[in-house]
C-alpha cells in the first residue's frame, strides 16, 4: 500500500520528459496493485488525480505507452471508473494511438477503449466523436487474413471493442454497418474458424448487428449462411450451439437468407438435433429441441425456402415434419402443426396435403388436447386446418372427414387465440357450402357462443371473426331456419352493428346477410331490426360520400327489402330517403346509379 501511495505521488508530479525508468517502476507498481485488488486500487487511482496525468503519457514516442494503456484498460473494468476516464480526456489520445504500428500498444489501446465503452453512453459518445470506430474497422480489414497468434489476439480485442461500442445502440450499429464491417466479420469467421475466442467474438458481434433490418440486406450478400452452418456442424457443446442459434434466428427472418440457410444444409442439422434430443429430459436438450424446431418453422415462413423443402409433398423434410405431429413432445407437436400451417400457403400444397391424409393427423392431435389441452398446440393445429380449408376443392373433403365436429369441441375454450382460429376455420369451411352452413347455423350452442363473442370488446379479432361467421352462416345457407336460430339467439343487432364496421369487406358481408334476412324472414326479424336502428344506419351509409360503391349498392337493395314491413317502411318514409337516393342516380359507378333509379321507383310507389 505504501509503495502504491508513493508511486501515485511520483506519477502526480511527473512530466512527460521524466526519465522512462522512474516512470516504468511506478507503472509496474500500479499494475501489480491492480492485479491484487482491482477495485480498491482503481478507487485510489481516481482519488489521486493521476488519470489526468495519463492523458499526457499516452504518446506514440514513449516506451511507457503500452503500460499506461494497460492500466487504463484494467481500471475501466470497473463501472465507476468509465466516466472518470472520459472526463480525464483519455479518449482522444487513446484513439490517436490506434494509428501506431506497435502491436502491444494497439492491443492495450483496444482493450482500454473496449472497456471504457462497455455499457457506458459517455464512453461510446467520446469514441464516436474521436472517430475511433473507423480506425478499428480499417484494422480489422487489413489484419483479416493474418493467422499468426499475435494478429489473432489483436483481431479478437478489436472485435470485442466494436461489440462494446455498439451493443444495444441502433445508431452506432448502423454506423458500423455503413462502414462495411459485416463482410469483414464474415470473412474473419471463415478464415479464423479454428480460433475459439475470435469465433466467439464474431458471433456476439453478429448477434448484435443482426437485429437491425439494414444489416440483414448486407448479410444476404455474404456467405454468412454457409459459414454459420459449417461452424454449427463442428459444435458439440450446448453453449456454442446456443450462440450460433442466437445469430441464426434474427438472420432467418430475411427471406433471402432463409433460402441460403436451407441451401447450406441447416435443415439437416436441425432435424438431427430434433432426433437426438426428442426423448431426453436434460434441460439443455429440451432447450435445443425447442430452438431447433422453432428455427425450422421460421425457415418455412419464406415462400421459396418452404417450396424447396416441400418438394411436391415428396420431400424428406416434409415427411419428417409430418412425423412430429403424433409425437409425445408438445414442442414437436406444436412445431409440426405450425410447419403444416406454413406449408399450407398455396392451393397446390393444400390440395396435395388433404389428399394425402394430413387432416386426420391434425384431428387426432386436436383430440389429444381437448381436455386441459395445450393452448399453443390447439392454436397451431387450428391454424393449419384453417389454411388447408382455403382451396374450394378441400372444403367438402374436410367437412366429410368431420373437421367441423372436431373444431366445435373447442367452443368451450376461454382462450381468445383459440377462439379466433376456431372461428376462422369454420368460416373457411362453410364458404359456398350451403349444407354445412345450414347445419352449423341451426346449431344453437354455436350460434349462442357466437353472439356472446360478438360482444368480446377486449378481443377485436374474436369479435370481428364472430360477426363474420354469423353473417357467413346466413349468406352461404340462405336458410330460414338459420335466420330464425340467429333471431332467437339475439344475433341480429350484431349484424346491424357490423354494417358500420371500418372494414368495407365486413360492412358488405353484413349488408348481404341483412338483405337475405329481410327477403326470407322479415316478419321474424322485424322487431330486432327496428331496435337496432337499421334504417337510420342505412340513411347514414347512403348519405356518406366516403361509403364504398358496393356499400351504397347493398344498402339500397336492403332498403327495397325492408319496405315489405309496415313499421320499417314508415321509418324509411320519415327519413327523407328519396332525397339522398335521387342524388345517387348520377353516381359515377353505373351499378350504383342504376340501383338508385330502381330504389327511387320502389320508394315512390310505396309512398
Amino acid at each position: 500500500a505504501d509503495n502504491l501511495s508513493e508511486a501515485l505521488k511520483k506519477l502526480k508530479i511527473t512530466s512527460t520528459d521524466s526519465p522512462a525508468d522512474s516512470l516504468e517502476g511506478c507503472l509496474d507498481c500500479l499494475l501489480q496493485a491492480l492485479a491484487q485488488n482491482n477495485m480498491e486500487t482503481s478507487e485510489k487511482i481516481q482519488k489521486s488525480g493521476v488519470l489526468q496525468v495519463f492523458a499526457s503519457l499516452l504518446t506514440p514516442q514513449s516506451s511507457c505507452t503500452a503500460k499506461v494503456a494497460n492500466i487504463i484498460a484494467e481500471v475501466a473494468r470497473n463501472e465507476f471508473m468509465r466516466n472518470p476516464c472520459v472526463d480525464a480526456g483519455l479518449i482522444p489520445p487513446l484513439v490517436q494511438l490506434l494509428n501506431c504500428k506497435d502491436q502491444e500498444v494497439l492491443l492495450q489501446t483496444g482493450r482500454a477503449l473496449g472497456n471504457i465503452c462497455y455499457d457506458s453512453h459517455e464512453g461510446r459518445n467520446a469514441v464516436d466523436h474521436a472517430g475511433g470506430a473507423h480506425i478499428v474497422v480499417d484494422h480489422l480489414r487489413s489484419l483479416c487474413s493474418k493467422t499468426d497468434p499475435a494478429s489473432e489476439k489483436l483481431l479478437t480485442v478489436f472485435c470485442g471493442m466494436l461489440m462494446n461500442y455498439s451493443n444495444e445502440n441502433d445508431t452506432l450499429q448502423s454506423q458500423l454497418i455503413n462502414m462495411g464491417v459485416i463482410p469483414t466479420l464474415v470473412k474473419l469467421l471463415g478464415i479464423h474458424c479454428q480460433n475459439a475466442a475470435l469465433t466467439e467474438m464474431c458471433l456476439v458481434a453478429f448477434g448484435n448487428l443482426a437485429e437491425l433490418e439494414s444489416s440483414k440486406e448486407q448479410f444476404a450478400y455474404t456467405n454468412i449462411a454457409e459459414e454459420l452452418v459449417k461452424l454449427f456442424k463442428k459444435q458439440i457443446e450446448h453453449d456454442k450451439k446456443e450462440m450460433i442459434f442466437e445469430v441464426l434466428a434474427p438472420l432467418a427472418e430475411n427471406d433471402v437468407i432463409k433460402l441460403q440457410l436451407v441451401e447450406a444444409g441447416l435443415v439437416e442439422c436441425l432435424l438431427e438435433i430434433v432426433q437426438k434430443t426428442v426423448d431426453s429430459d436434460k434441460e439443455d436438450d429440451i432447450a435445443e429441441l425447442k430452438t431447433a424446431s422453432d428455427l425450422m418453422v421460421l425457415l418455412l415462413l419464406g415462400d421459396e425456402s418452404m417450396q424447396k423443402l416441400f418438394e411436391g409433398g415428396k420431400g424428406s423434410v416434409f415427411q419428417r415434419v409430418l412425423s412430429w405431429i403424433p409425437s409425445n413432445s408438445h414442442q414437436l407437436q406444436l412445431a409440426g402443426a405450425l410447419a403444416i400451417a406454413n406449408f399450407a400457403r398455396n392451393d397446390g400444397n393444400c390440395i396435395h396435403m388433404v389428399d394425402n391424409g394430413i387432416v386426420q393427423k391434425l384431428m387426432d392431435l386436436l383430440d389429444r388436447h381437448v381436455e386441459d389441452g395445450n393452448v399453443t398446440v390447439q392454436h397451431a393445429a387450428l391454424s393449419a386446418l384453417r389454411n388447408l380449408a382455403i382451396p374450394v376443392v378441400n372444403k367438402a373433403k374436410m367437412l366429410s372427414a368431420g373437421v367441423a365436429e372436431a373444431v366445435l369441441k373447442f367452443l368451450r375454450s376461454e382462450m381468445p387465440p383459440v377462439q379466433f382460429k376456431l372461428l376462422g376455420t369454420l368460416r373457411m369451411l362453410i364458404d359456398a357450402q350451403a349444407e354445412a352452413a345450414e347445419q352449423l347455423g341451426k346449431n344453437v350452442k354455436l350460434v349462442e357462443r357466437l353472439v356472446e363473442w360478438c360482444e368480446a370488446k377486449d378481443h377485436a379479432g374474436v369479435m370481428g371473426e364472430s360477426n363474420r361467421l354469423l353473417s357467413a352462416l346466413i349468406r352461404h345457407s340462405k336458410s330460414k331456419d338459420v335466420i330464425r336460430t340467429i333471431v332467437q339467439s339475439s344475433g341480429i343487432k350484431h349484424l346491424v352493428t357490423m354494417a358500420t364496421s371500418e372494414h368495407v369487406i365486413m360492412q358488405n358481408e353484413a349488408l348481404v346477410a341483412l338483405a337475405l334476412i329481410a327477403a326470407l324472414e322479415l316478419v321474424t326479424a322485424e322487431k330486432d331490426l327496428e331496435n337496432a336502428q337499421l334504417v337510420q344506419i342505412l340513411h347514414r351509409l347512403l348519405s356518406d360520400d366516403r361509403s364504398a360503391p358496393e356499400i351504397k349498392y347493398n344498402s339500397m337493395v336492403l332498403i327495397c327489402a325492408l319496405i315489405g314491413s309496415e313499421s320499417l317502411q314508415k321509418e324509411v318514409q320519415s327519413m327523407a330517403f328519396l332525397e339522398v337516393i335521387s342524388k345517387l342516380r348520377s353516381h359515377e359507378n353505373k351499378t350504383v346509379a342504376q340501383q338508385a333509379s330502381l330504389t327511387e321507383q320502389r320508394l315512390a310507389v310505396e309512398s
